[in-house]
């Protein structure tokens, strides 16, 4: 079965394991659950994109305005630290110029998960194969 073949899943996974997995994969390209590598965010559907910039300080700029925008709500005081927000935005953006993805993740009053990416396209450097959602 070339399911086993999957990095994810062990090989001699249970049955409802399989199943399990079966069904989110089913479900990946159109579900907003972010994927284990950023680059396959380009496989998701258009809809699910908030925005597209030619230079990666636009592209970070739009990072630091969601981080201000629920850092309120983020779980720990280190998270909210608005000095270390501002190095996540700058090293976003020297990553994006570089032509890296750049992934976040903070949790949020209790049971929410804030998950922000940004995904190079054209070609994706991780993913080359991928095309872009918007272009």
């Amino acid at each position: 079965m070339a399911l086993l073949e999957n990095p994810h899943l062990p090989v001699g996974s249970k049955p409802e394991l399989i199943e399990r997995y079966r069904l989110v994969a089913a479900e990946f390209r159109t579900s907003d659950l972010p994927p284990l590598e950023t680059a396959y965010w380009l496989v998701k559907p258009r809809s699910l994109v908030r925005g597209t910039w030619e230079e990666a300080k636009e592209a970070a700029a739009w990072l630091g305005e969601r981080l201000a925008e629920y850092a309120p709500r983020f779980a720990t005081e280190h998270d909210r630290d608005t000095a270390r927000l501002a190095r996540l935005v700058d090293a976003a953006a020297e990553r994006l110029h570089a032509g890296g993805d750049v992934s976040y993740g903070h949790y949020l009053e209790r049971p929410s998960y804030l998950a922000l990416a940004v995904v190079t396209c054209s070609p994706n450097r991780a993913a080359p194969g991928l095309t872009c959602p918007c272009g």
